[in-house]
């Protein structure tokens, strides 16, 4: 049995430890905001925060969440997330959507640390989350909005 917090609240899994997070969260647990994308850490959809730290669902292995604390989109309930939700709204981001909970999650990460992140913090971290869609410039619209409207300057 692997015991974790998930979105504030105790969670336990019956999973193999070496089950990867990601199937855990979605099958056993049945939050389905996290998406499966690639399975081998390369596109973000399955992105997660582990301790705050954004991580890649998909290869972590549920073990490795033992005694921790795991965000998931569903649970994302900071002033850089709602702020994100907006203006991800505002911006018109979604098309497809799948690879959206992942890109705001990295982008909740970055807004944590870095409140008022240049065009180029933004670009780099945000660098290896793929959209189907294309949507790149309006994600970057939307993040560089969330910053301004969570007290972050104009970028």
């Amino acid at each position: 049995m692997t015991e974790f917090v998930l979105n504030g609240m105790p969670a336990r899994s019956a999973s193999a430890p070496d089950t990867p997070l990601l199937w855990v969260l979605r099958e056993e647990l049945k939050l389905t905001g996290t998406k499966f994308g690639c399975g081998i850490a390369q596109c973000g959809a399955c992105t997660v925060h582990l301790d705050g730290s954004p991580t890649r669902a998909c290869v972590t292995p549920v073990q490795a969440a033992a005694g921790r604390s795991v965000t998931t989109i569903e649970g994302l309930a900071t002033p850089a997330g709602d702020a994100l939700k907006t203006a991800w709204e505002a911006e018109q981001v979604p098309q497809c959507g799948y690879c959206q909970s992942g890109q705001i999650m990295q982008a909740a990460a970055l807004l944590e640390v870095n409140p008022s992140p240049s065009e180029e913090d933004i670009v780099t971290h945000m660098n290896g989350h793929l959209c189907r869609c294309m949507a790149y410039p309006r994600i970057k619209r939307a993040i560089q909005a969330a910053a301004e409207g969570q007290g972050g300057h104009d970028v």
